[in-house]
């Protein structure tokens, strides 16, 4: 089987990093995960703080056995992030993971058709490429990044596409968060079926 064979089952992912951690966004806040980032991604946020995470091909490939092999040692939960992990076929690493009694969560914008097996899908979609249609339906966890007035607008309009029992978030933009997180304060206290998500592994300084 070819390398390019192997990713299009999911046996190899291009696997930017993997580390375990505190979870600091959103519902699951908070909580020890193990983290596997993989690289690629189409949507290309401009305010993306890791966008060496985008070109795939700098980022070499591993074996998902040998991923979910690690991820096995250190915890009990895997969020899989990026990158934009719905580029990817994740149906073989999500299936090994609850082998081995192993939550799966993923982060995704939802810019392609969400493939896996997951106990949390946290879509958080972007502007510049929005979700297909089908990812708003898996969606446990509606996560908005707030940079702008408009961005509230924008959330709006998301709310209304998921399913009524998704938690819905919003989240300032780090490099912009002293002006919004007061506007997002007021916004949620007027709208309280928000929750703001405030990016707390940042403010501890951790992965």
């Amino acid at each position: 089987m070819t390398e390019e064979q192997k990713l299009d089952k999911g046996l190899l992912l291009p696997l930017m990093e993997e580390f375990y951690t505190i979870q600091g966004e959103g519902f699951h806040s908070g909580k020890a995960a193990y983290f596997i980032r993989i690289g690629g991604c189409d949507v290309g946020c401009h305010w993306c703080d890791v966008k060496e995470s985008w070109d795939a091909s700098i980022h070499p490939t591993k074996e998902t056995d040998s991923i979910v092999k690690n991820a096995v040692k250190s915890a009990k939960t895997v969020v899989v992030t990026g990158g934009e992990p719905s580029e990817w076929n994740l149906e073989y690493l999500t299936s090994e993971l609850h082998k081995n009694q192993i939550k799966t969560h993923v982060e995704t914008s939802g810019s392609n058709n969400i493939t896996g097996q997951w106990d949390w899908v946290c879509l958080s979609p972007k502007k510049n490429k929005l979700p297909v249609s089908s990812s708003y339906f898996k969606a446990n966890e509606l996560k908005v990044i707030i940079r702008t007035k408009q961005d509230f607008t924008f959330a709006e309009e998301q709310a209304k596409l998921v399913e009524q029992e998704c938690e819905l978030y919003l989240q300032p933009e780090w490099s912009v968060r002293d002006e919004i997180i007061p506007l997002m304060t007021d916004y949620i206290m007027n709208n309280p079926k928000w929750k703001m998500s405030i990016q707390m592994h940042k403010y501890l300084n951790i992965p």
